[in-house]
This record gives C-alpha cells, sequence and structure tokens, in this order.
C-alpha cells in the first residue's frame, strides 16, 4: 500500500511513518522545514530508507499527494496556549487552510482519508467522551480542529475522523508537559505547572495511537467514521508528577502558574467504538509509558554528552594557530 503521512517529522507521525514501513508499506513523508518540521526526525526517516518531501500544505501543489491509497494526514499546528492571540492566524493556516487545500487534491483519486483530530473539542468532560457528544471547543486550537473535521465530512469520499488523547511517549515536542516535567527532573531546572495539577487527562502512549492510525488506515469503515483513540483511564496531572518523580527518584521542580487560557479540567475517552470497529484499545499502562519515554530522554542526553566529547576531541586534535613557530623560538 503506498501511504502519504503529512506532519511525517513531528512527534506522533515519526513514529507512524517508520510503523508503516516496517510492515512493507510504500510511505511518503512529508513536512514543512519552513513551518519547524523536526530536523532530527527528518534525518532519522531518511536513514531507514523512507522518502521525505519537504512540502507546506498551505502552499505548495498537493496533486503528487493525492496519488495513494491512503493519505493520514497529521500535519497541522499544536498547542491550546499558543493559538490565542497572534497565534490564531497560524493556527487556522496551518489547520485549516492546508486540510481543506490537501482535501481539495484528493478529491479526485479519493484515497482513504485519515484525519487526526483532537480531544480539545469535546470541552470539559464530566464522563467518557463518546464521539456523537455535542462538542465544545474552547480555544482557537479547538475550533480549527473542529473546523477541520466539518470540512473532511464535507468533502465526502473515504474519511476516517481520529480524536487523539493527550499523547505522550519518546520524542515527544519540548512544549509537551511529560516532556518538560522529565527534563526538569533530570536536570535540576524547574518546569511551569499550570493550574493546580488537579487536571486529569486519558494519556495515551504513542506506540498505542500509532496501532490505531495505521488499523483506521485500513479496516472497512464507513465513510465520515470518527473514532476516539485514548486510554480509557484518566490520571491527575498531580498523580503524573509523581509518577514520574518515583520512577526517576527525584520531583521534578515546579513554578507554580495561572491555569493556561482554553485549558481543560478533564478529557476522558470513551473507546468502545474503537474496540468494536477496530479491535483496538490503549494497552500500555502510564508507568510502562512513563518508563520508555524516561528511558529515551536519557538516551538523548547520553547522546548529547558523546557529540560534545566528539567535538572537544576534534578542537584539541587542530593545529593551533602559531605554535610551530613559538616551537622554533
Amino acid at each position: 500500500m503506498r501511504v502519504v503521512v503529512t506532519g511525517a517529522a513531528g512527534f506522533i507521525g515519526s513514529h507512524l511513518a517508520q510503523a508503516l514501513a516496517a510492515v512493507g508499506h510504500e510511505v511518503l513523508a512529508v513536512d514543512a522545514r519552513s513551518r519547524g518540521a523536526c530536523p532530527a526526525n527528518l534525518a532519522e526517516l531518511a536513514r531507514t530508507g523512507i522518502t521525505v518531501t519537504d512540502c507546506d500544505l498551505a502552499t505548495a501543489d498537493l496533486a503528487p499527494l493525492a496519488d495513494a491509497d491512503a493519505v493520514l494526514h497529521l500535519a497541522g499546528r499544536p498547542g491550546v496556549r499558543t493559538s490565542f492571540g497572534a497565534g490564531a492566524a497560524d493556527t487556522e493556516r496551518d489547520n485549516v487552510t492546508a486540510t481543506a487545500r490537501l482535501l481539495d487534491a484528493c478529491a479526485a483519486t479519493r484515497p482513504r482519508f485519515v484525519l487526526a483530530s483532537s480531544s480539545s473539542v469535546y470541552g470539559d468532560a464530566d464522563r467518557p467522551c463518546t464521539e456523537d457528544d455535542p462538542i465544545d471547543p474552547r480555544s482557537p486550537y479547538a475550533r480549527s480542529k473542529s473546523d477541520a473535521e466539518d470540512l473532511a465530512r464535507r468533502a465526502g469520499g473515504d474519511v476516517v475522523i481520529l480524536r487523539y488523547f493527550s499523547v505522550y511517549g519518546p520524542r515527544q515536542r519540548p512544549d509537551m508537559a511529560f516532556h518538560r516535567f522529565i527534563e526538569a527532573a533530570l536536570d535540576g531546572s524547574p518546569a511551569p505547572l499550570y493550574g493546580d495539577g488537579g487536571q486529569s487527562r486519558s494519556f495515551t502512549f504513542v506506540g498505542d495511537v500509532v496501532d490505531a492510525t495505521i488499523r483506521a488506515a485500513t479496516a472497512p469503515l464507513p465513510a465520515g467514521t470518527i473514532l476516539n483513540v485514548g486510554h480509557p483511564v484518566t490520571v491527575r496531572l498531580r498523580d503524573a508528577l509523581d509518577r514520574i518523580g518515583t520512577l526517576l527518584g527525584t520531583p521534578p521542580p515546579l513554578v507554580p502558574k495561572d491555569p493556561a487560557p482554553g485549558d481543560v479540567t478533564r478529557t476522558w475517552a470513551g473507546t468502545a467504538r474503537a474496540a468494536t470497529v477496530l479491535g483496538w484499545t490503549a494497552t500500555t499502562d502510564l508507568d510502562e509509558g512513563l518508563t520508555r519515554q524516561i528511558a529515551w530522554h536519557e538516551q538523548q542526553r547520553r547522546e548529547k554528552d558523546r557529540e560534545k566529547d566528539r567535538e572537544k576531541d576534534r578542537q584539541d586534535s587542530r593545529p593551533r594557530q602559531g605554535s610551530e613557530g613559538a616551537d622554533r623560538g
């Protein structure tokens, strides 16, 4: 199967592209360096033999991307907090305009189109959210995701919408909570804690999300199917912080901050539909997932230390300017 993955240099997208290639699919990995694509993830994709193309979905000719069996659209501008104020225009551009253009490009070829949406469209949850519940987007980011869903439904064709819930794991972006908290615990530099830590989330390991997304790309599903992709157990942020501290042997130092605009008190994934139509449920518990993410952070630090040592050796091995003349003197 030929699969296009947009946002392939991102946190989830890079895992997804590699997983698809590992089981034999032909993968075209699409991302835009001009929009902040992670160079390390792009390089890793290229090293594993995946075809990588630099493409801004909001401006480029997208016709070549439509020649595929499946288009998995993960590209977009993430972040609730940064979508307010000056960030609103970029959020609209990257999440709505880009999606509209990609859907238009796919209108003639009609590949399976999987749209990555977000649990943020639900607003606050007092029980597990089901896909038929009314939505209540409370930030420009959440509204951009609900607008992208509307575009996908109106476009028709073989569209599947996945609402991801609080994804974490190796390669998580530096602005995301677990990344900041783990790094704070490792180096002792305080990380911001927005609110009192009582917020609850359906924290979902990236490997489980990749599994669900691949199933959604290949399973026989009615057009317009919407699926929650999240762990069914909701966990308070302060409890997740305690687990990070326990796993690392030291709690992350924190700086209290006011609650972030648009932040909801709880997300909670109802996953019965995904279990029924995909045979999928999240299987990675929080301790296991955090252990794997921490191992990645520690590995990244070791690699940086080795690179510093190599650079020092290179510097030390270079002839010093004027040293020969000084020796002769």
